[in-house]
């Protein structure tokens, strides 16, 4: 009952004074009574006859084994020589990190004179003004000239549509995911020592079939539909994700639309040089009366598309560590995704075949398209065929 009220040198002494009040043999009872190391108690008997303390300190001034840096002045400049060479990061920074182990460089510390562990380095290295990091997807190529000026006409384009009430969407393709007992990045509570048992490999032959999220985010409303294809990622299948959405969502939710903005990557089924995107584009604008406006993304900049981090990260986040194991698991778990700020998602599955279509030259020429003056090939409108 007594002893979490104590400090260590507390406890020592409490013990002690018991020890020497049992006389004989009472430094092992007072040991096996308090739980402490019988020299424990020896030290605190030598304390006993010491002068106290100052008011609230436990340990006397100077007490513990001092720094490795202070024994050896010498060292941390061996280490940062030791490092210089493999030394990464942005130059203007003060954290800096090295791809040097924390074993390599204690032997190499030995080798040149300097008595450390292995342990020691990683403090010594935080000292130097190091941290353990990993690589960062911060590379994004070749930067276009005018990928800025893009940026703003994209959010100029979708900010005009809002406050006109017409709708905008973001569009792409999530990463394709195996159906089966595989193992999902992350991690989940489950009881312990239970954790969910799953195949040691993922090989593509293995699974009961692919799954290919594709979704469609409303951007002005935080919401989304998301379409499970079970075949192919083609063009064909992208307009019929955003025939979907607008059939089941946005007919109701803008029923005065004139046009529908697209903001969408410059690669993959929804590519801006992919030939059936616009041939099946100017059969979504002929069948629901709207002008479609599209706006790329310059290439190697996918990720500043508004549905990866508004939509993607969350399915991820939804659900990580759960084997995916039937279609039917993907479009719930894709369904159930939400947000503290109102995100809402729908999820269905589409169980159409998408086979691979070549567009002749006549049937892109009849394209009712109308580039932008603005970088053409990334912007423009689509318009019904008045045909």
């Amino acid at each position: 009952m007594l002893g979490p009220q104590l400090n260590e040198r507390q406890r020592r002494a409490f013990a002690a004074s018991e020890a020497r009040t049992f006389g004989r043999g009472g430094i092992a009872a007072a040991a096996r009574a308090c739980g402490l190391a019988e020299n424990t108690v020896r030290k605190g008997l030598l304390e006993l006859d010491q002068a106290p303390l100052e008011a609230g300190r436990v340990r006397k001034a100077g007490a513990g084994r001092p720094a490795l840096e202070d024994s050896d002045p010498e060292l941390l400049d061996a280490l940062r020589a030791l490092v210089e060479s493999d030394t990464r990061g942005d130059p203007e920074r003060v954290l800096l990190w090295t791809s040097r182990s924390s074993r390599n460089l204690a032997v190499e510390l030995t080798a040149g004179g300097h008595q450390v562990g292995f342990r020691s380095v990683p403090k010594l290295l935080r000292k130097l003004g190091f941290s353990l990091q990993s690589a960062r997807k911060t590379l994004e190529g070749k930067q276009h000239p005018d990928r800025d000026a893009q940026f703003e006409h994209i959010n100029d384009t979708v900010n005009h549509a809002i406050t006109a009430g017409q709708p905008a969407i973001s569009i792409d393709t999530k990463k394709k995911e195996l159906i089966g007992e595989f193992k999902n990045a992350g991690r989940e509570w489950h009881p312990q020592r239970q954790p969910p048992a799953v195949n040691t490999y993922d090989f593509p032959s293995m699974a009961e079939g692919k799954a290919i999220p594709y979704g469609v985010y409303d951007i002005a409303d935080d919401s989304a539909m998301v379409s499970v294809g079970i075949d192919r990622d083609t063009a064909q299948f992208s307009v019929a994700a955003i025939r979907a959405w607008w059939e089941q969502f946005g007919l109701l939710r803008y029923p005065k639309a004139r046009q529908l903005v697209i903001t969408a990557d410059c690669g993959g089924s929804n590519g801006n040089r992919t030939r059936l995107w616009k041939t099946e584009l100017q059969t979504l604008a002929n069948d629901t009366d709207l002008v479609i406006v599209v706006c790329h993304f310059p290439p190697g900049t996918s990720k500043w598309n508004k549905i990866e981090h508004r939509l993607f990260s969350f399915i991820s986040k939804n659900w990580r560590g759960q084997p995916l194991i039937s279609y039917e698991v993907i479009v719930n778990l894709i369904g159930a995704t939400n947000t503290s700020t109102g995100l809402e998602v729908h999820a269905r599955l589409d169980n159409n075949d998408y086979p691979k279509i070549d567009v002749t030259d006549h049937e892109l020429a009849a394209v009712n398209l109308t580039r932008h003056s603005f970088h053409g090939e990334w912007n423009y409108s689509i318009n019904p065929s008045t045909n």
